[in-house]
This record gives C-alpha cells, sequence and structure tokens, in this order.
C-alpha cells in the first residue's frame, strides 16, 4: 500500500464522510504549486474556494502571521488586544464603511448577517417583532448551518436536517422583477452573491445589481452582498460589486480574508446597521483574535496595492478567452464568470465534471466539480500566465 493508499485509508476509517476529495494527498504547497506524499507536484487551479487568492506560503502572510506568533494569539474579546482597533479600521476603510464585527468562518459570518439584519429590522425599520422577512436567490450557497440550508434550494445539503429555520423567501437569482414583488413592509434585508460561486460561478445579467441596489434603497431594506468567495481581487476588482459600480449596505467577507493562514472572516457596515449590537447580544471567542488581524491586516495591505486586482483582471480575460474557445466544439457547453474565476460546463458525452476533474488530476492539475456536469477553475492570483497555459493544456487534452 502506498503512502497515498494508508492516508486516505486512515482518512475515511477515523473521519466523517460528509465529502468526497480527490484522491491527492498534499503535503507541501508554494505559490500555485501543492506536492504530494509521493513527491508528486500538482497545479492547483481551485485555491481553496478562493481562500487562497494569494497563493499557498506567500510570504508577506508567513511572515505576519511569525511574528504575531511570538507576541500573542488569543485573548478573547473580554479585553482589547493591540492589532484589534488597527484590522477594524483598515478593513472597513476598504469596504468604505464604519464597523466591522469580526468572526471566523464564512459561515459564522452569513449567520452574523441574517442576525444583525433582523436586529436592524426590529430596532430601526420598526418591523412588528418576529416577523422579519429576509429574501435569497434560488441556487445560493451561503454555508451549512442549520439556519444557512433553511433557505437553500440545494436538496443534499438541506435534507434531512428540519425543522427549518423561517423567515426566509427564495426569488429566482437573477429576476429583478421577482425580487420587487417578494419585498414587503416586513422585509429587512436581500442576502446575495454578487457571482454564484458554487452553483457554478453564475453572473448575473448585467444591470441586476444595480437594480437590487435601487430597489433596496427606495424599499428602506438592506442589501447584503456575500462576497466570501467573489472578494478580495478574485473578479478582478476588490469586490465583484465593483464592476457594476455597486455599493451594499453590507459585505460578508471571509476565506481570502485569512490568506489561507488562519480562518478569518467579518461582516462590514455602516454605525447605523452594525451600531444596533450591545454588549453580550453576539460574540465569539475567537472571533478577532490577534494572530487573524495580523494576517488580516496584511491581505488588506496587499489589497491596496492594487496588484491582485490587476492580475486577476489581465490573467482572467486569458483564461475566458482560451475558455472560449473550447465553447461548440462538443466538448464544452457553455463558460461563465469574471476575473481570474470560472465555470466551465462539460457537454455529457465527455464525462461528468467528477470525471473531468479525475482524469485533470491524473495529468497534475487540480479543480473541482460542482451540479454534476461543471468544473471550477480558480487558480491563486499569483498563477503565471505560463503555468496558467500549461494548466489549460491540460484541460485541452483531457476533452480532447
Amino acid at each position: 500500500m502506498t503512502s497515498t493508499e494508508r492516508s486516505i485509508a486512515a482518512a475515511e476509517a477515523h473521519s466523517a464522510h460528509n465529502y468526497h476529495p480527490l484522491p491527492v494527498v498534499v503535503a507541501y504547497a508554494e505559490g500555485a504549486w501543492m506536492t504530494d506524499v509521493e513527491g508528486r507536484r500538482y497545479l492547483d487551479m481551485l485555491a481553496g474556494y478562493s481562500a487562497l487568492n494569494f497563493g499557498h506560503g506567500n510570504r508577506r502572510l508567513i511572515n505576519a502571521a511569525k511574528a504575531q506568533l511570538d507576541r500573542v494569539t488569543l485573548t478573547s474579546r473580554a479585553f482589547y488586544h493591540d492589532r484589534f482597533a488597527e484590522f477594524c479600521a483598515e478593513l472597513a476603510a476598504l469596504c468604505g464603511k464604519d464597523m466591522v464585527l469580526p468572526m471566523n468562518t464564512g459561515a459564522e459570518a452569513v449567520e452574523t448577517a441574517v442576525k444583525t439584519a433582523r436586529k436592524w429590522g426590529y430596532r430601526v425599520k420598526g418591523v412588528p417583532d418576529g416577523r422579519a422577512k429576509i429574501i435569497v436567490a434560488g441556487n445560493n450557497f451561503h454555508g451549512r448551518t442549520t439556519t444557512i440550508i433553511s433557505f437553500s434550494t440545494d436538496e443534499e445539503a438541506r435534507a434531512d436536517y428540519g425543522p427549518y429555520t423561517p423567515g426566509f423567501e427564495i426569488v429566482p437569482y437573477g429576476d429583478l422583477a421577482a425580487l420587487e414583488a417578494a419585498v414587503d413592509e416586513d422585509t429587512v434585508a436581500v442576502l446575495l452573491e454578487p457571482i454564484q460561486g458554487e452553483a457554478g460561478v453564475l453572473v448575473p445579467p448585467p444591470g441586476y445589481l444595480p437594480g437590487v441596489r435601487r430597489l433596496t434603497a427606495e424599499r428602506g431594506v438592506l442589501f447584503i452582498a456575500d462576497e466570501i468567495q467573489s472578494g478580495l481581487g478574485r473578479t478582478g476588482r476588490t469586490f465583484a460589486c465593483d464592476h457594476e459600480d455597486v455599493v451594499p449596505d453590507m459585505y460578508v467577507l471571509g476565506k481570502a480574508l485569512g490568506g489561507g493562514v488562519v480562518p478569518v472572516s467579518a461582516v462590514v457596515a455602516s454605525a447605523d446597521v452594525l451600531g444596533v449590537y450591545r454588549p453580550g447580544e453576539h460574540g465569539s471567542t475567537f472571533g478577532g483574535n490577534p494572530l487573524a488581524c495580523a494576517v488580516a491586516l496584511e491581505v488588506v495591505a496587499m489589497l491596496r496595492s492594487g496588484e491582485f486586482q490587476q492580475r486577476a483582471t489581465e490573467l482572467g480575460e486569458h483564461l475566458h478567452q482560451e475558455l472560449g474557445l473550447l465553447v461548440g466544439g462538443g466538448a464544452v457547453e457553455a463558460v461563465r464568470g469574471r476575473g481570474l474565476w470560472a465555470g466551465v460546463d462539460i457537454a455529457p458525452a465527455k464525462g461528468t465534471g467528477r470525471q473531468i476533474s479525475e482524469r485533470l488530476m491524473d495529468r497534475r492539475v487540480l479543480v473541482k466539480d460542482t451540479h454534476g456536469s461543471t468544473i471550477r477553475i480558480a487558480p491563486p492570483l499569483v498563477i503565471s500566465k505560463e503555468d496558467l497555459d500549461w494548466g489549460l493544456d491540460q484541460l485541452r487534452a483531457v476533452l480532447a
């Protein structure tokens, strides 16, 4: 039995089977490349679902973490620490907002956004207690907590977890008329992904996000943008909303905010929104810890340079141009996305998304499938054009 086989067998024996990983066991990674326990190198074209926007082992982020490890890593929110104020101020400034509520994971941040919107609805908008409604989009993916899967349309994520949390209405993604019809006097927020990642990197039609912004402003409803996957440089702008000059009331951030080093997430909004909280009403032992703040501060500094947004723009244009050439030849039915992020619908005759992912793995390229026939491509933003082209060559070979 090989080292890979032993590792996979042990994992399957001792961990819950809530994931179906590709059969590769990573032992080392740097930049856009990962090396397995057998010494084989793979090009990472997934980047931890955008958690690794800045690449594996980014020296700026690792050095920031190492420096903080020697000082203090956790105080809990029972005390202040010397990185907290700077982190909140810098992240708020990056978002053009006033206040930050830090958490750890993306799902926690979405839960925080839901709680914030409801509290704002009762305390500020004056919605009668217990009647607050949040509108979401079909095919959404905001996490897997009990509340979040209550408004999922993915039966695989939702089945067998009821009873479900009430207070949500689902409308079709990209349908502004349906959204407008759903808004009523009890609506406190609209929660959307500016680009739906898990659904296959679905980009809404032009004008949709500005329409959502206009409608929510007119009706006194919060617009919450879940930029956990789409934000922080992935699409070629700091936020995916920036492509249409839309500024939501609330940003939900995660994944790349921790630089692939530590889990960091946050809700960022104006003082009128996040100011509804009082001591004891919400919290997290690890949220906003010194180590997380040190790493996230470096992430914010890196984004301020614009370097990574520019790389995602330039390489993203090349990626989509090359992928577009595959459409219509019998192998690829459609390509969607923005920046260094693409969803590729594989023609059924060529295999499922899982099968294509496995064949790419055999050629030392790592991607991941979603919704049966789609593969997602989202390499670290530090990938070189040469490596990106090599990865695309492997995809062409698999589909030939």
